[in-house]
Order: C-alpha cells, then sequence, then structure tokens
C-alpha cells in the first residue's frame, strides 16, 4: 500500500515555505513512500544536524525513497549521495520545478541520475507563485525574494541559494489579496537578504516600494510584517512606511552581526557599528513603540575579549530586545574559515553572555509593557503576539486567528500576561 511523503524541514522561514511548495509539487507527480530531508546549511551544526535527521528518518521508514534537498545538498551533494540512506539528491533550484518530482514519481520510466544538482548561480527567477503563504491560521509567510549578491566572509548561504532574485511586485499583491479572502489577519514577507529586493526588476523598485504598494492596494490587510533585514540597505520609502503606516508592525530583525568595525569589515559587512546605531534611534523616534531583533556572532575569528565587549554595549546602545546569537563555526569555502580562530571556550562563553544580555533586555521589555494595551493576534487558544512580536498569555481560549485587544495584567520571565 502506497503511502503519501513524509516531509522534514531544517533551517530558516524559507525552507518551510519551500517545503509547502514541494508537498504540492509531489502530489502533483503522484509521489509515494517517500521520505524528503529539505536541510539546512547555515553552521557546521546545522549540516551535522541535517546528516543525523538523514539517518534517523530511514531508520524510523527502512523502505521508503529517501530524497534530500536544501541548501546543504546544494553546497555538497556528493557527501549526502555517499551516504547509504539517500536514493537522490535534489538541489535547492531542481526542487521547485515540477519535472524534478516527476522523475521520482513511481510512474516515470526511465534512468533518474542520483545527483540532480545543478549551478544555482544560474538561476534568475523565485518561486514565490507556488504556494499562498504558508503558517498558522492566523499568520502566512510570502516569499518574495530569494539568494543573496553579498558574500561575506562567515557565509556560505550565496552558495546554496545563488544570486538575489525577487518576486514581481503584482504577484506579491495577488497573493496577499488571497491570504486576506482565506481569513489571515497578518501577513509576513520573507527572503534570504529581503533590503535587496527588486534590484534586478525593471525600474529597481525598493522594498519600500512594495511595502507601500501592498498597504495601498490590500485595505483589507490588518498587519503586514517585515522578516529580517539589513539596515544599511533600508530605504527612505521604507523609513516612510515605518513612520505613517500603523498596519506596518513595529518589529524589526535586523542583520548586525557584530558590535565592532573592525570585525564588521572582516566579515565583509557593509555598516559599521554607528550605523546600527543610527538607524534604531531614527527608526525610534519615527515609531517610539518599536522592538528590534538581531544575529549577532559571538567569537568570529581574530575577535579579542575588546572586540566582542562592543558587540555586548551594542545589545544596549541599540536597544535591542529578541537575539539570535550564533557560536561562530567555520564553514568550508569561505575566507573566515582561513582566518585565526577563537577558541571553542571563548567562543562558549561569550555566546552564553550575550544570550544573558539578550535575557535583560526582554526583561525590561516586558516590564514596561504591564499596563499597556495591546492588539494581540491569536495563535493558538490562548498564546497570541502584539504588534511588537512579544507573547502574550491567556487564561480564557480566544479564536485563533482573531486580533484581540487586551490588556497587559503581569508578566512571567519570557511572556505578557493579558
Amino acid at each position: 500500500m502506497s503511502t503519501k511523503p513524509q516531509f522534514t524541514t531544517l533551517g530558516c522561514r524559507l525552507n518551510a515555505y519551500e517545503t509547502e511548495a514541494m508537498k504540492g509539487l509531489a502530489k502533483q507527480a503522484g509521489l509515494s513512500d517517500a521520505v524528503i530531508v529539505n536541510t539546512c546549511a547555515v553552521t557546521a551544526e546545522a549540516v551535522r544536524k541535517s546528516r543525523r535527521e538523514v539517518r534517523r528518518l530511514k531508520r524510523e521508514n527502512p523502505t521508503a525513497k529517501l530524497i534530500v534537498t536544501g541548501c546543504a545538498a546544494q553546497i555538497d551533494p556528493k557527501s549526502f549521495a555517499q551516504m547509504p540512506e539517500v536514493s537522490t539528491v535534489l538541489g535547492n533550484g531542481e526542487k521547485m520545478q515540477a519535472n524534478s518530482w516527476s522523475k521520482l514519481s513511481p510512474n516515470f520510466i526511465g534512468d533518474t541520475e542520483k545527483i540532480q544538482v545543478n549551478d544555482i548561480m544560474s538561476v534568475t527567477e523565485t518561486a514565490g507563485h507556488l504556494i499562498d503563504g504558508f503558517g498558522t491560521r492566523s499568520r502566512a509567510y510570502v516569499q518574495v525574494q530569494n539568494g543573496c549578491d553579498h558574500r561575506c566572509t562567515f557565509c556560505i548561504i550565496p552558495y546554496g541559494r545563488g544570486n538575489s532574485r525577487s518576486v514581481a511586485a503584482g504577484v506579491i499583491v495577488e497573493q496577499i489579496k488571497r491570504l486576506i479572502d482565506r481569513g489571515y489577519n497578518e501577513v509576513v514577507l520573507t527572503g534570504v537578504d529581503l533590503t535587496s529586493w527588486g534590484s534586478e526588476l525593471p525600474s529597481k523598485p525598493k522594498l519600500g516600494d512594495l511595502v507601500m504598494r501592498i498597504l495601498k492596494l490590500v485595505p483589507d490587510l490588518p498587519r503586514l510584517r517585515i522578516s529580517s533585514i539589513d539596515s544599511i540597505e533600508v530605504d527612505e520609502k521604507l523609513i516612510q512606511a515605518i513612520a505613517t503606516e500603523q498596519r506596518l508592525m513595529p518589529h524589526l530583525h535586523l542583520s548586525l552581526q557584530h558590535g565592532d568595525d573592525l570585525i564588521l569589515k572582516r566579515m565583509k559587512r557593509r555598516h559599521l557599528r554607528d550605523d546600527a546605531i543610527q538607524f534604531c534611534q531614527r527608526a525610534r523616534k519615527l515609531r517610539p513603540e518599536i522592538t528590534f531583533g538581531a544575529d549577532i556572532i559571538a567569537g568570529f575569528p581574530t575577535e579579542t575579549a575588546a572586540h566582542f565587549e562592543n558587540s555586548l554595549k551594542l545589545v544596549q546602545e541599540c536597544n535591542l530586545t529578541w537575539l539570535h546569537v550564533f557560536p561562530y563555526s567555520p564553514r568550508q569555502g569561505t575566507p573566515a574559515a582561513l582566518m585565526p580562530q577563537v577558541h571553542g571556550k571563548n567562543i562558549k562563553q561569550r555566546a552564553e553572555d550575550l544570550r544573558l544580555a539578550g535575557e535583560d533586555q526582554v526583561e525590561r521589555h516586558l516590564a514596561g509593557q504591564v499596563g499597556k494595551t495591546h492588539n494581540i493576534l491569536m495563535e493558538n487558544p490562548l498564546l497570541g503576539r502584539t504588534e511588537q512580536f512579544t507573547e502574550v498569555c491567556f487564561q480564557t481560549p480566544q479564536k485563533v486567528g482573531a486580533i484581540v485587544r487586551s490588556k497587559i495584567a503581569g508578566r512571567t520571565a519570557t511572556q505578557l500576561r493579558a
């Protein structure tokens, strides 16, 4: 008896989005008795985790065809193909093409190569049109961009995702209209390098143009959120939207990576610490209730205690609330892997220090919200999020997907209580 394919996703929100598209393609192709692992390559640990997942799933599904795809498979297809558990390796471009899945279906007659991975740099389109968002019943994610033209010295992702490419604004607007018709109250724009959206489209529009166009053409959209952005690339239209558009959520996740100018230069970032501080100050002046999250790497090669101290200081100087702390791990094929490395014990301690600083910031933020009234989007009957993306727990069940206006009565260490 055939069974429907089983999908496992590791890594970023974009991977999860693409898994939803793959489910549709696999179903269309009639694929059965298969396990698909959508891998991540953002760190060496993410690759190890991907391999462990492949082995575990094969043990649990010994007769199923096991297909590996995603960034780790794109970057190092041969090593995954050499795993005895793996039947097929699909590249990041191939996984979004219907004919790739047709070749894997039981009805396909002909030879199929074990490795189906082409040059990702040759891909010129992104597949944002394949699905109308995904997520919980309350929040939908829409892919508007893929790939990255930058070459930060620590990052392997461009080699898994290719160069930057954007979904046309008209396609995005139509998608969001359909999502609103299906009852979604919040849409999140996602991409690998979101602030580069539009750079290769005719007339080279900016992310701010897209945000303003969505808010104008989809008046029934209650909440629009943008995911991780590069603050140095924020355009004036986006600044204007932050200042004037209440339906654009007051929460930005910033790709900062470090707080020391020398390390930022060695990372080949495009901003300095003062740029980050000035952006946060400007945005907060325009929208006082705004909160910031940030990615910060601990223990980048050549980082001294003094360099690291600048990252710690940046947490307060930018008044960051939600930290994503990454202990540095070398990625083979990146320039940073050839630089003098920081001792593992120091990396671990610095990452812990950053996390503790982040916890202090969260506590401060939560304490400041008690007594205030918020519009809370319900993710499940007893949990929702404010416009600043803060979790709020309720004692009495609410309608999932509804926006509930409620006064904050108290807090725990990590959540608000309505």
